[in-house]
């Protein structure tokens, strides 16, 4: 019978530990192998959504509340630059008064022009001239004292507004990469969301108008996720009753509305007329989408590109006010 050494009895409990180990991470490698990640709900999108939107909002307020400031200071740097160019100018001129004075006092035989102005009297004539030199010279004391002060506030105005432009670039550039996160997000909750009614070749099943909306399950997903991701103030408006040889009647078209009563829409509406197009062109083969007008231009799928439309007569006829959405 052999007998264990006490180095064989030390590895044993060792070799037993390393192999339970390598065990459990095949098991894991395994499970994990077969068992991938669930996507995320989207619920739970949402939630992370509504995080980053808030911290986004911060961070674009921050934003905004700095550029403010910035223009206080670049107002103020500007006023102190000004105040500075005319302090100097004084400078400047009260000590040329005193050069002048040195040049005459030296030419003159140190009387200058007012001991020649008094005759005789030399000694009365220096002192005046000496007065008057130390006059001048506390006056250009007191003016580059002016000076230094204008001097201190340029310089302590740019330096704040340096500091507040670095500030803001770097606002700036957490802004835009709170917002690349938050468009991706979104792109990910849209992902979760098919079109009802899609077949297994790319086309799409007919479906009828339904509801209190009377519009097809189709249009009404589309209508939702643009509703959600873009908000749109001016209302919506889908089913109307008058045949006009277009999708409205069948339910399956939406107008998403950038003003009201004809007017044309601001600057930001317009753009966010333009958003809505691009998103909707972006998913049209995954949401069933058959063409999109808006700014009297048309998109259809099957071709793929904008083609101008002719002249119908007014903001709203021509989709200057809206862009026009159907669905198949």
């Amino acid at each position: 019978m052999a007998v264990a050494v006490p180095g064989d009895r030390r590895r044993g409990p060792l070799k037993l530990v390393i192999a339970v180990l390598v065990c459990l991470a095949m098991c894991v490698g395994v499970a994990g192998a077969g068992h991938a990640a669930p996507k995320p709900s989207v619920k739970k999108l949402r939630k992370e959504l509504k995080s980053l939107q808030k911290s986004s909002d911060t961070l674009i307020s921050d934003y905004y509340a700095g550029r403010i400031e910035l223009q206080k200071v670049e107002k103020a740097e500007k006023a102190a630059r000004r105040k500075l160019g005319a302090a100097q100018a004084v400078y400047d001129r009260e000590s040329a008064q005193i050069r002048l004075m040195a040049v005459q006092s030296y030419t003159n035989g140190g009387l200058g022009l007012v001991d020649t102005l008094l005759g005789e009297g030399g000694l009365n004539g220096m002192a005046l001239v000496q007065q008057l030199a130390n006059e001048q010279n506390a006056r250009l004391h007191g003016f580059a004292e002016v000076r230094d002060t204008h001097l201190a506030a340029k310089r302590e105005a740019g330096a704040k507004a340096d500091d507040l432009r670095a500030r803001l670039k770097t606002l700036d550039g957490k802004k835009r990469k709170a917002e690349k996160v938050i468009e991706q997000i979104k792109d990910r909750i849209d992902l979760l969301h098919d079109a009802p009614g899609a077949r297994s070749d790319g086309t799409f099943v007919p479906q009828l108008p339904a509801g209190a909306d009377n519009i097809t399950p189709r249009m009404r997903l589309v209508k939702q996720l643009i509703a959600e991701r873009f908000g749109v103030p001016y209302g919506i408006g889908c089913y109307r009753s008058l045949n006009d040889g277009g999708e409205h009647p069948l339910g399956r078209a939406c107008d998403f509305m950038l003003s009201r009563g004809g007017a044309m829409p601001s600057g930001a509406e317009i753009q966010r007329g333009h958003e809505i197009s691009a998103w909707v062109i972006k998913n049209a083969k995954r949401l069933g989408i058959m063409y999109v007008i808006y700014r009297q231009r048309i998109w259809h799928v099957r071709t793929g590109t904008w083609r101008v439309m002719s002249n119908r007569g007014g903001t709203t006829a021509n989709h200057y006010d809206h862009p026009h959405i159907s669905v198949y």
